[in-house]
């Protein structure tokens, strides 16, 4: 089973923590790298292409307020970027407003998961995403060029 890396983009340190620990026994999980801002999230992922893309995340898991740059504009940069379009997003975000939701399919988020605020469903709503996104779903290969 290949192992996959995930990058995590949260302003939350708390979140943070929580996503680290619920993925912490996962047999599926090489990585996950955080980064706490949306400019820092381009960087990060401009860098690993400017390296040769070999390294790109298999999922990005994407919070909507964050500094700098908020977590639509992230993701519409990542959608309309050719050697990150395939890369499967996941808004989780303590929004559950319309318009966040509507902005986040319209710029081609793979789905939108609002944060639970119990730290137990918060952690089943994690372990929802591996099931889905690591074990049931197939995803790109990270052949971009």
């Amino acid at each position: 089973m290949k192992k996959i890396t995930i990058l995590h983009v949260e302003d939350n340190e708390g979140d943070v923590l929580l996503v680290r620990e619920a993925f912490e026994n996962s047999i599926i999980v090489k990585e996950i790298n955080n980064v706490y801002d949306g400019e820092k999230a381009i960087q990060f992922l401009n860098n690993i292409i400017i390296e040769g893309g070999i390294d790109l995340p298999n999922l990005i898991i994407l919070d909507i307020n964050l500094p700098k740059i908020n977590g639509h504009e992230v993701l519409s940069y990542i959608k309309n970027n050719d050697y990150l379009k395939k890369i499967p997003v996941v808004m989780l975000t303590t929004s559950s407003s319309r318009t966040d939701i509507d902005l986040s399919y319209s710029n081609f988020a793979n789905c939108f998961i609002t944060k639970p605020v119990d730290v137990d469903d918060f952690m089943e709503a994690i372990m929802k995403i591996e099931e889905f996104w690591l074990k049931t779903a197939k995803l790109a290969s990270q052949n971009y060029s």
